[in-house]
């Protein structure tokens, strides 16, 4: 009788193919080096057009993808485009030099730009750091690809008119306005594109000294693959052997936590109950003081209109009026010089101002007892780990160690939702580790009932870590959703946070075993809905209300 074989499900190919690009990525690391038009960048090429990740659009077809363009662009340094030679380093001191820092957007990293042909990136937050960047990069070659691909005709020896008319007005110096709709036009033809989804593209990438850079990183992707096709100018990926050796040895984590130990000590904080909080470095800080620092602005003090008009960039004298309050009333601010790139709030509830705090707590309880709030910012996947790790950590003091009083470890942020839409809530009760057999369920203080009535919808269940938020698709997630793990929702720290804690409490006992633990996240898109993922753009103001409501229940918490 004959055996049926099982066909492969697109999950099962998109699982793949995400193992085959880390594979690929962490053996291009231990070598060294790789050139994107070479045998191993086909191999991450191909991986990546397998998985077609939801964030990266139309990366599969003929037709450019704009949407996960600017996505890519805006986590990586400016005139990336432009570089044959981009060297991914350690902080290896070039912040000495002359040279100024380039610092993308939506990523905190430094990068450099060493000459018209080089791009160097610092990597001080680990191998998730990493995975990021050759990700984002891959997706460029395939779209530099595609422009090549579109622009040579006769066996690579001549270009198209369109190609000929964009390098005709990207060389030229000065530009009139009806020369840039000609420009565009034929750029519409060269990217398959409507003329009108490029007039789109154009203006989101428009800057007050750049106002063609949209047209930019067409001709200079297009030129270099075509150079690479023509003459054999290969582009090259390299990695510098002083961040092979750093790699994975917790080096800014251990300096971020030294610095951060030693301003509780000296502040006489250490025996005190601490509350870690995972958070931005506005909602907590604004939660505790913002109504009664404005309560002249904003008398009306149950309304969310406070947080919006801080969120605004436009509010300044708001933020600064917050800050000063906040700052007279204990908090410390640690303007992070580790590598780490996570600021730190300390806020002494021992010195809070009689009436100046927003919430009610015991006046009484003795000083000894009265809470420390920490709070850092967001970690970068792996970095979570390093982070927590180093700081829970005894303090080491002439061969005597300091243990810290942790009370409880809380984690807010944004996260893929599988099941609603952006502003949504999920509150774990345990994480799991993509593409591993790592499990990690937990007590979470935090639950549903705590956020009713707010016309939002509340999820609980088990959220996925994964290892890339721009390497999952429709497949891997359906799988997800409808299979027995109960999955909610996709972010890349959860797990890392979890182990740091529990190997702390569990394994090295250097905090209370019972320490108490708090998840909950909002929802910055759904990758499951046409139109909805992260490429879609940001929140705006929809983040603002679960933002704050998480806040004030992790707070509620802490002060009762």
């Amino acid at each position: 009788m004959a055996t049926r074989i099982k066909q492969t499900t697109r999950a099962q190919e998109s699982t793949n193919a995400i193992e085959r690009l880390y594979i690929t990525m962490r053996h291009l690391l231990n070598r060294g080096f790789y050139k994107p038009s070479g045998v191993s960048g086909n191999a991450l090429r191909s991986a990546l057009l397998v998985l077609r990740p939801e964030i990266y659009g139309s990366i599969a077809e003929e037709k450019a993808e704009l949407n996960g363009l600017i996505y890519v662009l805006e986590r990586l340094p400016e005139g990336i485009e432009e570089c044959r030679f981009i060297n991914l380093t350690s902080d290896e001191g070039f912040s000495k030099s002359h040279l100024k820092p380039i610092i993308p957007p939506k990523r905190r990293r430094n990068c450099y730009r060493i000459d018209d042909e080089q791009m160097n990136i610092e990597i001080t937050r680990g191998r998730s750091d990493i995975y990021d960047i050759l990700t984002h990069l891959t997706f460029l070659f395939v779209e530099s690809g595609k422009i090549s691909k579109r622009v040579l005709v006769d066996d690579g020896k001549a270009t198209i008119r369109d190609w000929e008319k964009l390098v005709e007005f990207v060389e030229k110096e000065e530009k009139e306005d009806a020369e840039r709709e000609v420009a565009l036009i034929h750029t519409a033809n060269i990217l398959g594109r409507t003329y009108e989804e490029v007039v789109e593209m154009h203006k989101k990438l428009e800057t007050t000294n750049k106002k063609d850079r949209f047209l930019n990183v067409v001709y200079w992707l297009g030129k270099l693959a075509i150079e690479e096709e023509i003459s054999g100018n290969k582009r090259t990926i390299t990695f510098s052997p002083l961040l092979r050796e750093r790699l994975g040895h917790h080096i800014h984590g251990e300096r971020w936590a030294e610095t951060i130990k030693n301003t509780l000590e000296e502040q006489n904080l250490l025996h005190r109950p601490i509350h870690i909080i995972s958070a931005n470095m506005h909602s907590v800080m604004n939660s505790l003081f913002a109504r009664k620092a404005l309560s002249e602005e904003f008398p009306n003090s149950k309304s969310l209109d406070i947080y919006e008009a801080l969120s605004s960039a436009d509010n300044k004298e708001f933020q600064r009026k917050v800050k000063t309050w906040a700052e007279e009333n204990g908090m410390i601010f640690l303007d992070d010089d580790s590598g780490a790139n996570i600021d730190i709030q300390i806020f002494d509830s021992a010195k809070f101002g009689k009436g100046a705090c927003c919430y009610d707590f015991d006046e009484e309880i003795q000083q000894d007892e009265k809470p420390v709030i920490f709070v850092m910012d967001y970690a970068f996947g792996e970095q979570a780990y390093e982070t927590i790790d180093e700081l829970l950590k005894p303090l080491e003091n002439n061969g005597s160690k300091q243990f810290l009083n942790v009370d409880s470890i809380s984690v807010m942020g944004k996260a893929g939702i599988l099941e609603g839409g952006k502003g949504d809530l999920m509150i774990p009760s345990a994480h799991i580790f993509e593409g591993t057999a790592d499990n990690y369920p937990f007590e979470n203080e935090l639950c549903s009932t705590d956020f009713e009535g707010h016309n939002l919808k509340v999820l609980e269940g088990t959220m996925v870590t994964v290892l890339g938020t721009s390497l999952q698709n429709k497949d891997i997630l359906k799988f997800f959703k409808e299979s027995t793990w109960n999955v909610i929702g996709l972010e890349m720290e959860g797990v890392h946070y979890q182990k740091a804690i529990q190997s702390a409490s569990k394994i090295r006992k250097s905090i209370n075993k019972e320490v108490k633990v708090r998840y909950a996240y909002y929802a910055s898109d759904n990758p499951l809905e046409t139109g909805s993922t992260l490429a879609s753009g940001g929140l705006g103001t929809t983040g603002v209300k679960p933002t704050y409501l998480i806040t004030d229940r992790i707070l509620k918490q802490i002060f009762s």
